[in-house]
């Protein structure tokens, strides 16, 4: 038989190195579960949406409503039940027609954005980046190869001409 501190419990010769936060499949500290389970619980396509308040991020703020339309100056003033109705009118056609609009056009114009904004991260993840990460990691060594260069005939050209103007002295006086 082999040395016990050689074999694992189940026999095995050599056992791989267990992690003390365990592996993300069975994690063998609480801190680390309860990190996954809210990972889980957070997933972008089964998180509940909010109902209420629909535009958490104040995307639509420049919203225009009545006020931002339809205002009358200091000492004129329509009859108050003219500016009333008004009121009522411009307001409930606006959410009216915009329930109506986005009950025919919302399904599709979202199918639509959600095609294009899926083609967009598309193409940043799998062609923008690497593009730019492929240009620095190449920009990098020509980089270093133009500082050497510099280094090596501007550094002592440019030091040369310094050491030669710094020993002009000017002085100014101010006749009268």
């Amino acid at each position: 038989t082999r040395p016990r501190s050689l074999c694992s419990p189940q026999g095995f010769l050599y056992t791989a190195p267990v992690r003390e936060q365990g592996n993300i499949y069975k994690p063998n500290n609480k801190m680390m579960a309860d990190e996954l389970s809210e990972k889980a619980v957070h997933d972008v396509h089964t998180k509940e949406i909010d109902l209420v308040n629909r535009d958490p991020k104040h995307l639509n703020d420049d919203v225009i409503d009545f006020e931002d339309v339809i205002a009358e100056p200091e000492g004129t003033h329509s009859f108050d039940g003219i500016w009333k109705a008004s009121f009522t009118t411009f307001t409930v056609t606006k959410y009216w027609f915009y329930r109506l609009l986005s009950a025919i056009f919302g399904i599709p114009m979202a199918l639509i954005w959600g095609i294009y904004f899926a083609i967009l991260s598309f193409l940043h993840i799998w062609a923008v980046v690497p593009c730019i990460r492929s240009y620095l990691i190449e920009i990098q060594c020509i980089s270093r190869v133009y500082s050497i260069c510099i280094h090596t005939f501007c550094d002592p050209l440019f030091e040369a001409i310094g050491r030669v103007f710094s020993s002009i002295r000017a002085t100014v006086r101010k006749e009268i």
